[in-house]
């Protein structure tokens, strides 16, 4: 199959697997050079294929030797189309790791269900005993609850008031203004129930009844909060709500796993390109406005580099420093006040015409489609290659 990008609105639809997989061997040689004197030992990722799932997998097993299980939900390929990135870097983490004489096993179930959940417990009790360290890293824009069966879908919406300002549309460069209707209460409430604390709580609420979380093991779910600029579409709308109950659940976690002397913890994190971020209306334009400035400043990370100063630094370093919330801040240098005031100073500036001059739209474009393995420059994609790759550590 010769495979290039094809699209369904801004989502890719299409992926390449020996893109992917350079994706992830790059990731990997970066954290080998590095190492941790200090980290986990047995892992449990949730959401471990994409972003800042896979590069806790990466770090975890390439900077300090873990053992991972990793949770994944991604469809193979077909005779007529690819499989989905996830799928293709969960095949090349796990022949790297493999080669390298790591242990790691893939589940790949939806993590909503209870299957998933007893599937790990009866995989940890089978091979590893006990786990340290539970990474929550989930982005999903539906969920059926493990109990009742209902579906639930997330909805991406101010609350309150009409949200007006500018997007981007990422392929053409057009600027243009977006309008977004509020959310009424069954939607902010769904998207709740879809992204909140709700499903991280039942996962370690099942890891503790059943004995397999270690003493003093650390459980890190991902968040994000972003500037006053994306506020009203983010942090103060539904996803907002939904990371709101995301960090009070830490907060309950926290508490709960004293017992073992564990903790809980969120980590707000940097604004990424991601397949979810791509998808969240003037999120693009800032991240590519954002992107432009910190490189400039010397002070950009991609996933992996965010990650491995997570683990160095702050869950197994002397840095691990709270907000006023209880959050561990990794957002950190994207909210520097002179990073902040540059994007401020340019925003109302930006249009079609100097939108590559003021902002990094050509690396948010880049990054994009380097995602579902494109746009690398040592490989051919008008060659034919097979679409078919396997899991080898994997359970269905």
């Amino acid at each position: 199959m010769i495979i290039k990008p094809k699209f369904k609105n801004f989502i890719c639809t299409t992926a390449h697997p020996e893109g992917c997989s350079k994706n992830v061997k790059e990731q990997i040689d970066y954290v080998k050079k590095l190492k941790l004197s200090n980290g986990p030992k047995k892992a449990l990722i949730i959401g471990a294929s994409t972003g800042y799932g896979l590069a806790s997998r990466i770090v975890s097993t390439f900077a300090a030797g873990a053992s991972t299980i990793g949770v994944i939900f991604a469809k193979p390929a077909s005779e007529t189309r690819t499989a989905g990135p996830g799928f293709y870097n969960t095949a090349a983490f796990e022949k790297e790791a493999n080669k390298a004489g790591y242990y790691c096993k893939t589940i790949n179930k939806d993590a909503f269900s209870k299957e998933a959940k007893d599937t790990a417990i009866e995989l940890i009790k089978k091979d590893l005993g006990k786990i340290d360290l539970v990474i929550y890293s989930l982005a999903s824009p539906r969920r059926v609850h493990p109990e009742t069966g209902e579906t639930f879908h997330s909805v991406i919406k101010p609350i309150g008031e009409i949200y007006k300002n500018k997007t981007v549309n990422f392929h053409n460069y057009k600027i243009s203004d977006v309008e977004i209707n509020p959310a009424n209460k069954d939607e902010i409430q769904q998207t709740i129930t879809v992204m909140g604390g709700d499903d991280w709580k039942l996962w370690i609420d099942s890891l503790s009844s059943a004995g397999v979380l270690s003493e003093g093991a650390v459980t890190v779910a991902y968040s994000y909060i972003g500037p006053e600029l994306t506020y009203p579409i983010y942090r103060q709308g539904t996803i907002g709500k939904a990371k709101e109950h995301l960090e009070a659940t830490a907060s309950v976690l926290d508490n709960q796993l004293k017992k073992i002397n564990g903790k809980a913890f969120v980590s707000v994190n940097k604004a990424l390109v991601t397949q979810s971020s791509s998808a969240i209306p003037v999120v693009p334009l800032y991240i590519s406005a954002l992107y432009k400035i910190m490189k400039e400043k010397g002070i950009h990370e991609g996933c992996i580099e965010q990650i491995y100063r997570l683990f160095s630094d702050k869950l197994y370093g002397d840095d691990l420093r709270l907000d006023g919330n209880g959050r561990i801040r990794l957002d950190d240098l994207e909210m520097q006040e002179d990073v902040q005031k540059s994007i401020s100073d340019i925003w109302n500036k930006i249009t079609t015409e100097n939108v590559a001059e003021l902002t990094n739209i050509d690396n948010f474009k880049h990054e994009f489609f380097k995602l579902f393995g494109f746009e690398h420059s040592d490989i051919d994609y008008d060659k034919d290659v097979s679409q078919y790759v396997e899991l080898t550590n994997h359970l269905e």
